[in-house]
């Protein structure tokens, strides 16, 4: 069942946080938009899993019933998390109801693959899911200064900040050196500190920011040790100092 679960997850966040364009975003409100993003979930599933089943079919008319009730719900965090919460649990009843999903595949010798494809789904978790997450969560505060925020500032380059510091989080965590995680913040602070320390709301904004981020990686990196605990192990050891 372990096995079966992680590749539907990797599944999943290839589905919702790779091969999701932005089209099918913007228009989940219409019929073609909903079925172009479940052709995407029922093909990641398959090829994660290594066959097809009535259960992936199942999966894929679920997505898409949650996906059309969250398009009608406002773009804010929890509607995110609740959206992605009954996506976890529709993932977990079908690796209950049919766990040789995985052991009656096209990769089932490939021991290690379920392995892999958990803690690429982490990391994709992170950094990638991370990004929308903290994004929701900051959009209130960036309407009160969007003049402070984008003044001398790259297009994208918050976002790919945001998703460089949750990537190096989770490697740290999952390498076994969490302590680097300090330096990290350590290292943000004093980069952040000339640009932010006469202007109050801004530095509050920054400082919200970056904890909401380094919180959601470590919270992802420990989610994915304790899923990972359930798998053949790769065999790689912790680095150690």
């Amino acid at each position: 069942m372990p096995e079966t679960l992680a590749a539907l997850l990797f599944a999943h966040v290839l589905a919702d946080f790779v091969f999701q364009t932005n089209w099918m975003v913007a228009h989940k409100q219409h019929p073609k938009a909903l079925a172009a993003h479940g052709a995407v979930v029922l093909v990641t599933a398959i090829v994660a899993t290594g066959g097809i089943s009535w259960g992936l079919l199942w999966l894929t008319a679920i997505h898409v019933a949650i996906d059309a009730i969250k398009a009608r719900m406002k773009p804010r965090l929890a509607a995110f998390l609740i959206d992605q919460a009954a996506h976890l649990v529709t993932l977990a009843a079908l690796a209950l109801w049919q766990p040789d999903l995985w052991s009656t595949g096209l990769w089932a010798d490939l021991t290690p693959l379920p392995t892999l494809m958990l803690a690429a789904a982490g990391a994709i978790l992170a950094t990638r899911a991370g990004g929308f997450a903290i994004g929701f969560l900051m959009a209130p505060f960036a309407a009160s200064l969007p003049d402070k925020i984008s003044a001398e500032s790259l297009p994208g380059a918050g976002r790919v900040i945001g998703q460089l510091e949750r990537g190096l989080i989770f490697a740290l965590v999952l390498l076994g050196q969490p302590e680097g995680v300090g330096l990290l913040i350590a290292a943000k602070s004093i980069l952040r500190f000339g640009a932010v320390r006469d202007d109050r709301a801004l530095s509050e904004y920054v400082i919200i920011g970056t904890l909401a981020s380094f919180a959601w990686a470590l919270l992802m990196a420990y989610a994915t040790i304790s899923g990972l605990g359930m798998l053949p192990p790769l065999g790689i050891s912790p680095v150690t100092p």
